[in-house]
C-alpha cells in the first residue's frame, strides 16, 4: 500500500477532492489523507457538493493540521503532493522530514475554487479543479509501481492541465 498525502494550506478544497478521488480510484494499491499547515477545519461545502455531484461520498473526510501526519505515531507517508496555486500568490506548506523517513515530494499545483463569487463561478471553478484533480489522480493510479518510486515521474503528472 503506498500513502499518499495531499498538502495545502487551508485543507478544505483541492488537498480534500483528491484526497477523496485518490481513495475511490486508488484501486487498493494507495492510502490518501489530506491536511493542511493552518487548516480552515472544515472542508468546503462547494467542494463536497462537487465529489457528491460526481457520485462520490466525500463521508468522513476531514480539514485538519499536517501535524496529525507529522506525528512519531502517524502512518509513514511514501509520497506527498502539495497542491497549492499560484493565482493568489500562496505559500505552499513544505512537509517536515520525520526521522529517517523521505517520502517523495511533488507539486501539482491548482487555483483555489473556495474563495471566487459569485457562487456559480466559484461552483465553475471547483468543477474545474474536480476535472484536473481527476486527471492526475488517474496518471498516478496508471503508474506502474516502479515509478511510485520516481520523482520524475510523479513530478510530470502535475504538467497535467485541462
Amino acid at each position: 500500500m503506498v500513502n499518499v498525502l495531499f498538502l495545502c494550506t487551508g485543507n478544505s478544497a483541492r488537498s480534500i477532492l483528491s484526497e477523496v478521488l485518490l481513495r475511490d480510484l486508488g484501486k487498493g494499491r494507495f492510502q490518501a489523507y489530506s491536511a493542511g499547515s493552518r487548516p480552515s477545519g472544515t472542508p468546503h461545502p462547494d467542494g463536497l457538493a462537487e465529489l457528491r455531484r460526481r457520485g462520490h461520498k466525500p463521508d468522513g473526510v476531514n480539514s485538519e493540521s499536517w501535524d496529525v501526519y507529522a506525528a512519531p505515531d502517524a502512518p509513514v507517508m511514501d509520497i506527498i503532493v502539495t497542491v497549492c496555486g499560484s493565482a493568489a500568490g500562496e505559500t505552499c506548506p513544505i512537509w517536515p522530514v520525520k526521522g529517517d523517513q523521505t517520502p517523495i515530494t511533488v507539486h501539482w499545483g491548482a487555483d483555489d475554487p473556495a474563495h471566487i463569487e459569485p457562487l456559480s463561478a466559484r461552483q465553475k471553478a471547483f468543477s474545474e479543479v474536480y476535472d484536473l484533480c481527476k486527471l492526475r489522480i488517474e496518471a498516478l493510479t496508471a503508474l506502474p509501481a516502479e515509478d511510485l518510486s520516481s520523482h520524475e515521474a510523479l513530478q510530470l503528472i502535475g504538467d497535467i492541465s485541462i
